[in-house]
């Protein structure tokens, strides 16, 4: 038993008077588990009511129903906006019903931003809800392929997410200047990473999509900690380096328990405007071969190819819903959907 273990136990249960789930009012203000026994400290607008004494009820049961054998309970009066540090943020909750889809490769340069941005942009052509975060925080490059200006507005205490082609994105480039380097150890990346979580006013997403730096380094480790219930594609080229390299980046979704639902394999091929002749300019098969070793589907295979570049709504990576890529990322999609459900 954990700690993560009980909050998902009492995410079901109701605070009495704020009529939202104990996880979301953050009325769970400490946990201690210790074997079979567990002891909480929890909030509550009101004490010494029948609905206090209801709910420690309510608790017991549960908790004993799991296995503890024993279940200690401090109550105390909350003071107005007390929130709880073990309260998960909405999107993070165990009852969210958003489902997170990291986009992983092993290695840079196999056009794993690419088809970040457009994935996400196809999912909401296809009527989903998405956000999309830029989890790459030394090489963040979203917001410049989908030509976003603007910065993220800060209302009250939350950051409102920057809307672009229908979804919403964060990244660390809005918050540095004139494209200055990030220069940070692992933990502050790990806390930048909660922050988008924690203090990002998502709203009701069907989708998170987050885009990961190459490799297996710390973001990847937190991403894994964080979601364990996230799901992955991998993106390579077909070359057999590229792919080889990709398959550390499967393995360690597999042993994290996360969910690999397919392979991008892209830069497939170039296929001239002029004759219709394909060039294999990164060879060929490597990911076929990847969708086998980890015995995972194919989910598409992407040529070579520029997007239409259109001066009065500037985004030099997006692909439009006509443009033969963007029929192509429409078709990867459907099957995302497909392979979540």
């Amino acid at each position: 038993m954990t700690e993560e273990k009980v909050i998902e136990l009492l995410s079901h249960i109701q605070d009495p008077f704020l009529h939202k789930s104990l996880t979301e009012s953050g009325a769970i203000q400490e946990i201690k588990v210790k074997e079979r026994y567990v002891s909480l400290k929890v909030a509550l607008p009101q004490t010494g009511t029948p609905e206090q004494m209801m709910l420690q009820q309510e608790i017991v049961n549960v908790l004993k129903g799991a296995g503890f054998e024993s279940v200690g309970l401090r109550f105390e009066q909350r003071k107005s906006g007390q929130g709880s540090k073990n309260a998960a943020p909405a999107l993070l909750a165990p009852e969210s019903k958003t489902e997170f889809i990291a986009i992983a490769s092993g290695k840079g340069g196999v056009g794993k931003s690419t088809v970040s941005v457009n994935l996400a942009v196809a999912l909401a052509r296809l009527g989903k809800k998405v956000g999309l975060i830029d989890a790459d925080i030394y090489g963040f490059s979203v917001p410049d392929m989908m030509g976003i200006t603007e910065r993220p507005k800060v209302v009250g205490e939350t950051i409102q997410p920057v809307e672009r082609f229908g979804v919403k994105v964060i990244s660390m480039a809005f918050f540095v200047e004139d494209n200055a380097p990030v220069i940070w150890r692992g933990p502050m990346l790990g806390k930048m990473l909660m922050n988008f979580f924690s203090e990002v006013e998502w709203g009701d997403l069907d989708y998170v999509l987050l885009d990961l730096p190459p490799g297996t380094g710390d973001v990847a480790l937190d991403v894994h900690k964080m979601l364990p219930k996230c799901k992955e594609i991998i993106v390579t080229t077909p070359h057999a380096t590229a792919a080889f390299v990709a398959a550390r980046a499967g393995t360690m979704a597999l042993k994290t328990d996360h969910e690999i639902i397919g392979v991008i394999e892209n830069m497939a091929f170039f296929e001239s405007r002029l004759t219709g002749e394909k060039e294999y300019v990164f060879g060929k098969g490597g990911g076929e071969r990847l969708s086998e070793e980890l015995g995972i589907p194919m989910l598409g295979q992407l040529p070579l190819g520029q997007p239409d570049i259109n001066e009065d709504d500037f985004a030099p990576s997006v692909y439009a819903a006509d443009h033969r890529l963007g029929r192509a990322y429409e078709d990867i999609a459907r099957k995302v959907i497909d392979q979540v459900k």
